[in-house]
């Protein structure tokens, strides 16, 4: 079974909709010194295909997505490459290269939707919710009024936004309230790929539980989505494959159904992720994650690694979607 859904994996990625290589971001400080905020990040993203991207906060999960985007602050210096599939047998993108006019007008919204973590810098203070809902339509397909005030209800009827509230603006909105308002947004376009960071932020279960399956269907409708979170539930209710980050580099991918079932992640630390869960072990990992500008030389983890060794002192290369020297064996 643990082999049929690795041939699901790879055939997904032989129609990648997203083809990372080498994605590496950097960012230069004062004084000479550098953040490795992304080390090296390799994937392949597939459509209908969701890749749910974890791991503790600061580990570089936000910044490779601003990556792909091209939102990053003028100090990050990026290599690799993020090639993103043309449609209609057009060429492909390579994101990391894109000048800023052709990620403006061409990918963002159109190819390349965002569920951003902070819906508060994205939304614009003095319009309504609605106004910016239609005002995106427009954007993107023209279409009289009437079509655009429809499209912008389905939007937010889509991402549970209360139709009472399209008139508001911004700051009379909850934080749970302006994170909907914020995947009504990026939902509006139908983005053949879908960058999702944290967006169950602010809500409750319920809602939480209705918007990762309104992700869900996004892809199911053959698109790709790139789901960023702490939330290993809504995780394991949608993703087709785990990636976990730790330190700036993914450590680990593996199937959605190896990685929550019985046989579980192989990496130490992706295994710590799952203990850590009330309904698990209930186990917090121990130590602390470590300073992004101050890597060890070896495996990062190998401080708070109860399987670390004098191995551990090298860097292991990931290979075999595995990034350990140590891995756990399957628990059953």
């Amino acid at each position: 079974m643990l082999r049929a859904l690795d041939a699901v994996s790879a055939g997904r990625a032989e129609d990648a909709v997203l083809s990372v290589r080498g994605l590496t971001v950097r960012f230069r400080l004062r004084g000479g010194r550098t953040v490795a905020a992304v080390s090296d990040a390799d994937f392949d993203l597939g459509a209908g295909e969701c890749l749910a991207l974890v791991g503790e906060s600061g580990c570089g999960k936000s910044v490779l997505a601003s990556a792909l985007l091209g939102l990053l602050p003028a100090n990050a210096e990026t290599s690799g490459t993020a090639l993103l599939a043309g449609a209609g047998g057009q060429d492909g993108t390579d994101l990391l290269a894109a000048d800023e006019k052709t990620l403006a007008r061409t990918v963002r919204g159109r190819r390349v939707g965002l569920v951003p973590q902070s819906p508060a810098a994205h939304l614009t203070p003095v319009r309504t919710v609605r106004s910016q809902l239609e005002e995106t339509v427009r954007a993107l397909a023209g279409t009289t009024r009437r079509v655009r005030r429809k499209a912008a209800e389905d939007a937010a009827d889509r991402a549970a936004f209360p139709a009472g509230h399209l008139d508001r603006y911004p700051h009379e909105l909850s934080g749970g309230l302006a994170q909907r308002a914020a995947t009504a947004l990026a939902l509006i376009g139908d983005a053949g790929l879908l960058l999702a960071d944290e967006p169950t932020t602010g809500l409750d279960r319920d809602l939480v539980d209705r918007t990762v399956d309104e992700l869900r269907r996004h892809a199911d409708d053959g698109r790709a989505l790139l789901l960023i979170t702490h939330d290993l539930a809504a995780a394991a209710r949608i993703a087709d494959r785990v990636a976990v980050m730790y330190a700036g580099r993914i450590v680990e991918i593996a199937p959605a159904q190896r990685f929550f079932g019985a046989a579980g992640p192989r990496h130490p630390y992706a295994r710590g992720l799952l203990d850590a869960l009330p309904d698990r072990a209930f186990t917090p990992i121990p130590g602390m994650p470590p300073e992004l500008s101050a890597l060890p030389e070896g495996c990062a983890f190998a401080p708070r690694c109860p399987l670390a060794d004098e191995l551990c002192t090298t860097r292991p290369k990931f290979t075999a979607n595995l990034a350990c020297h140590h891995p756990e064996r399957p628990r059953a």
